[in-house]
């Protein structure tokens, strides 16, 4: 595989394995950067038979020649991210020499995650089933240009008349909307200062730190959060993630050029899973469900609610594939169907694909899928390493993949670890 600067994006609703694909391949990249999402995502590593769960650092992390970026477009919750560097310390060691943070990535405060918790509960809005985690009121903030910025934590002069405002603001709302005590401006002060003392040794301008690597002929690989059906821009709209993690997110969430990423490749699972509300035309229902989101282990790394399972939709996949600029596909989770006597993928659905409405706009409420049935393998994937030693109908299933979706299968992950990963 000849290295470029590289995006890793997730296809589906998230949960599709980015994380090993971005662990397996970042030893041979210069840096990994996170551009957009926050310690909404959750990406599980296999590190030396020792099971990792990375929320807000780049899957990267555990590589000690690689630097490890968190670009602008990421919003950042300091409690979250010192935590988290503390528990992966304990796996690695190194951690704050090689992770580097832009000054500029918002920050997520209590009241954002407050807020998050108490729309969620609110009977006056439609619950879309987001993690909580104050993701969606920071964004807001930062569109709304009231956003408290890391930068901004380095100086009480700085911070202190932002910080007073947009508390006076927050606090109306929390008291007056939802008669809930209001927070503390002296308390929120201390915290982001002393948080900000902390950060200051790893903050970095990570858009000059990517060319300067790309100008030692080293390339940049791009971790996306969450997937392409949950972009809010592309994906189900109301119940999507509030940033663009798909390809268009890259430039102005990582500092870069448009031109600079050269090669994007989609992870997607052999079959699909979505944590939370919203549309899903191949949900299955019945055992079958149940056995697949057992066999795969589907619970939500962060939120620890369980998958809904389903069968692969190509309908969706061609279409981000065609509007995303993919090159290529990583397929994860395949030996999760090893055993089933057929394997069904959605080759269409029973109205008319380019609708429009239907394709804009994902109005996908009505949709019935059409499936195709293929034959399914009874022999294990699981751990196979080389193609040629996968069984006839598993080839089958891969070949069919490529066909309908128009682009080649790179990668097949037969496991959770690294070991375990086919590179054709």
């Amino acid at each position: 595989m000849t290295l470029m600067n590289t995006a890793i994006l997730g296809l589906q609703w998230g949960d599709e394995g980015k994380g090993k694909i971005v662990n397996f391949l970042a030893g041979n990249f210069g840096a990994a950067c996170r551009y957009q999402g926050g310690h909404n995502a959750g990406h599980t590593l296999i590190v030396d038979g020792k099971k990792i769960v990375l929320h807000l650092l780049p899957s990267s992390i555990c590589h000690e020649d690689s630097l490890s970026l968190i670009g602008k477009g990421v919003v950042i919750s300091y409690d979250a991210l010192f935590s988290e560097i503390d528990e992966i310390s304990n796996f690695t060691p190194g951690i704050t020499d090689r992770l580097k943070i832009s000054p500029a990535c918002v920050l997520i405060q209590p009241y954002h995650q407050l807020i998050d918790l108490y729309k969620e509960k609110s009977n006056s809005q439609k619950t879309i089933g987001t993690t909580l985690r104050g993701i969606g009121p920071a964004y807001e903030d930062k569109v709304a240009r009231r956003a408290i910025r890391v930068v901004d934590t380095l100086n009480e002069n700085q911070l202190k008349p932002l910080l007073e405002e947009t508390l006076d603001f927050y606090n109306f709302t929390i008291e007056k909307f939802f008669g809930k005590e209001g927070l503390s401006l002296d308390k929120l002060m201390d915290e982001n200062l002393a948080y900000g003392e902390k950060v200051k040794p790893m903050l970095a301008d990570v858009s000059m730190l990517i060319k300067k690597i790309n100008s030692e002929e080293k390339s940049v690989l791009f971790e996306g959060a969450q997937g392409a059906l949950l972009d809010i821009d592309q994906g189900t709209y109301p119940f999507v993630t509030s940033s663009n993690c798909s390809p268009s997110g890259i430039a102005a969430g990582a500092g870069c050029g448009p031109l600079d990423v050269e090669n994007i490749l989609g992870v997607v699972k052999a079959y699909v899973t979505r944590v939370g509300e919203g549309p899903m035309p191949t949900e299955i229902y019945d055992e079958l469900g149940e056995y697949i989101a057992k066999t795969g282990g589907e619970v939500g790394a962060t939120t620890g609610r369980p998958r809904r399972c389903g069968w692969f939709d190509a309908v969706l996949m061609k279409r981000i594939i065609q509007t995303n600029s993919i090159s290529g596909l990583c397929l994860t989770k395949i030996d999760v169907l090893d055993g089933l006597e057929e394997i069904k993928i959605c080759k269409a659905y029973d109205k008319d694909n380019k609708d429009s409405v239907f394709g804009e706009c994902m109005n996908l409420d009505t949709v019935e899928p059409i499936y195709e049935t293929l034959s399914g393998w009874q022999s294990p994937t699981k751990n196979i390493t080389k193609y040629d030693e996968l069984p006839e109908e598993a080839k089958d299933f891969v070949s069919y993949l490529e066909g309908i979706c128009e682009v080649p299968v790179k990668i097949i992950s037969t496991g959770p670890d690294d070991q375990s990963t086919i590179v054709r």
